[in-house]
C-alpha cells in the first residue's frame, strides 16, 4: 500500500475522528467525571428482596439524596453516586423498610473529598504535560545523526496528541449516550496509551533512520513508504497480541478494571494508526510542503 501519496485521505480521516470528539466534548459538556474528580461517595448494595431502580430512587430523594446516580448491576444489585457522606451508614441506616440494614448487603463503599479530586486533576495534566516533553526531548536527542531531527520529536508529540484526543473525544461521545465516567483508572490508561503510542511511532522512524543511510539516493517520500511497509507486520502483530490479551481481560476480568481495558483497546487501535499513518506522513509534508 502507498501509505504516503494517500496521506490526505489518512488526514482527513483523523480530522472527522478528532471533530467527532470535540464536538461531544463541547456539548456534553465535557468527559464525565466520575467521583475520584468531582468529590463524593459510591455505595454498591444489594437487596435480598426484589427492588426496582425507581423504589430505590424515591427512598434516596426521601432521606436526602435527591441526585444521587443510580445504576443496577445486576438483580437486586445497586451502584449509588452521591454527595460525600462520612459513613455508609448515612444512606442505609437512615432509611426505611427498603433500605433496612437486615435487608442489605453493603459490597462496597468509596469516599473521595473535593480537595482531593481538584489535586488529582492537577497531578494529571503535570503528568501528561512531563510525559510530553519528556518524549520529545529524547526523540530530538536518539535521531541527533539524521536530517532535522528536530521534527521527529514533532511528529511523535502529533501522533501522540492526536491519539489522545480520539480516546479523550471517544469517551465523552460514550459519556453522553451511554453515562461512561472517566477516573483515575482512565488517566492512568490514558497515559499507557501514550506509551504505546511513542513506542509503535519510533519502531517505524528507527526504521525511517535506517533507511536514509541504506538509500541516500532516495526521496524523503520513497524512504517514508518503504519504512512503513516494512515496519507493517511487526506494528500489526503487535497491536493483535495486545489487543488479545485486552479482550480476554474484558471478558473474564473484573469490573474495577474495564474503564482501563476499554482506554487501552481504544488506544492501541488509535496508536497503531497514528504510528503509521500520521507521525511518518506528518514527517513528509513537512519536508515536501505538501498535504496531498
Amino acid at each position: 500500500m502507498d501509505f504516503v501519496n494517500k496521506r490526505i485521505w489518512f488526514f482527513s480521516l483523523s480530522l472527522i475522528l478528532i471533530s467527532i470528539g470535540v464536538i461531544f466534548l463541547i456539548i456534553s459538556p465535557g468527559l464525565k467525571p466520575g467521583i475520584d474528580f468531582t468529590g463524593g461517595s459510591t455505595l454498591s448494595i444489594k437487596f435480598n428482596n426484589d427492588t426496582t431502580q425507581e423504589d430505590l430512587r424515591s427512598e434516596l430523594s426521601q432521606i436526602g439524596h435527591p441526585n444521587s446516580v443510580i445504576q443496577m448491576m445486576e438483580k437486586n444489585t445497586y451502584f449509588i453516586r452521591t454527595k460525600q457522606l462520612n459513613d455508609k451508614t448515612d444512606i442505609v441506616s437512615d432509611a426505611n423498610n427498603l433500605l433496612n440494614p437486615e435487608k442489605v448487603n453493603v459490597l462496597s463503599f468509596d469516599t473521595v473529598s473535593a480537595v482531593i479530586a481538584l489535586e488529582t486533576i492537577r497531578n494529571a495534566f503535570i503528568a501528561i504535560i512531563a510525559a510530553s516533553i519528556g518524549i520529545f526531548l529524547y526523540i530530538w536527542w536518539a535521531f541527533r545523526n539524521v536530517p532535522s531531527p528536530f521534527r521527529y520529536g514533532v511528529g511523535a508529540i502529533i501522533a501522540l496528541l492526536h491519539d489522545t484526543i480520539i480516546v479523550i473525544g471517544l469517551f465523552a461521545l460514550l459519556g453522553k449516550l451511554f453515562g461512561v465516567e472517566v477516573n483515575t483508572m482512565f488517566l492512568i490508561a490514558l497515559l499507557t496509551v501514550i506509551g504505546y503510542s511513542v513506542n509503535d511511532t519510533i519502531v517505524i522512524f528507527d526504521r525511517l533512520r535506517e533507511n536514509i543511510a541504506t538509500y541516500p539516493n532516495y526521496t524523503l517520500s520513497e524512504i517514508a513508504n518503504l519504512s512503513v511497509a516494512e515496519s507493517f507486520g511487526r506494528s500489526l502483530n503487535t497491536s493483535f497480541t495486545l489487543i488479545f490479551a485486552i479482550l480476554a481481560l474484558l471478558l473474564f476480568g473484573g469490573p474495577t478494571i474495564k474503564n482501563f481495558l476499554w482506554v487501552l483497546l481504544a488506544g492501541v487501535i488509535v496508536g497503531t494508526y497514528s504510528s503509521m499513518a500520521i507521525a511518518t506522513n506528518f514527517l513528509v509534508s513537512w519536508e515536501t510542503k505538501k498535504f496531498r
